[in-house]
């Protein structure tokens, strides 16, 4: 399913964080947003996904315009992973994942014999069904996430939106969200992700969108938007990107600050 914002005005009544802004993704494509705190990243998704109303423009899925949606069926279409989110209650990693079902049940509606099934498959997907009888607020930062994004898969959505997915964990788990990304989209899903690593862009997005203060943002190839040019001019640092070929031929680029 294919998303298509087009001229999108996002924010608050009378207090618009985002102006103007065009994108799209495709099924099997990964978009990845970056920019500095308060340029609009999280807004955008908000919005996206219905928690905030959408100041101008459009935002389509296949051509239908996602703001005449009734909620129920934009979490059936979008799964949403938030920056972090730890329940109030000490529920099993399970009941964690099984609520991602609740896009397809009626009101008061008891889990099904059939959405349990979805939701031990989804967590067998991610490599992660050790988990399943753990306590969600006992778990660790990365497996908090894998969990959270197993919720997410379990609406059985058609595109996946990530809110800076990778923003507290370690290195190997920061690695181990950014393979997954790569092979849900590889599965067919079209994502759109936001982050603060550029690194992150290069390891597994298609395409990218920078954006600035108080002027338009730059969309396109990850190639054409990760430069450091655009990169000082984001975020007022001067960074270096490297690039080296690995023995079996791909290419590795990794972006880093300049101290001097």
């Amino acid at each position: 399913m294919a998303l298509s914002i087009k001229n999108a005005s996002c924010g608050y009544p009378n207090n618009p964080v985002l102006r103007g802004m065009t994108l799209d993704v495709s099924p099997g494509e990964v978009l990845c947003m970056l920019g500095s705190n308060g340029t609009g990243k999280t807004t955008l998704l908000k919005t996206i996904m219905g928690f905030l109303r959408l100041q101008g423009g459009s935002i389509d899925l296949d051509g239908e315009d996602v703001s005449r949606w009734p909620q129920k069926k934009r979490a059936q279409m979008i799964g949403y992973v938030p920056q972090s989110h730890v329940p109030a209650f000490p529920f099993s990693v399970f009941d964690v994942v099984l609520m991602g079902r609740n896009a397809h049940m009626p009101r008061f509606a008891a889990p099904s014999k059939s959405d349990e099934a979805v939701a031990s498959e989804t967590l067998e997907q991610l490599g992660i069904p050790h988990l399943t009888d753990r306590v969600f607020t006992e778990l660790s930062g990365g497996e908090r996430q894998m969990v959270l994004i197993a919720r997410a898969l379990a609406q059985e959505p058609k595109l996946l939106v990530l809110d800076e997915p990778a923003s507290s964990l370690d290195f190997g788990n920061q690695a181990k969200v950014l393979e997954l990304v790569a092979s849900l989209a590889r599965g067919g899903l079209g994502v759109i992700m936001a982050t603060h690593a550029p690194d992150h862009a290069f390891l597994c997005a298609t395409k990218a969108v920078l954006l600035f203060r108080g002027r338009p943002a730059l969309s396109g190839s990850v190639d054409e938007v990760i430069t450091e040019k655009n990169l000082r001019e984001a975020y007022g640092a001067r960074v270096k990107i490297l690039s080296e070929v690995d023995s079996d031929g791909f290419q590795i680029r990794g972006c880093v600050p300049v101290l001097h």
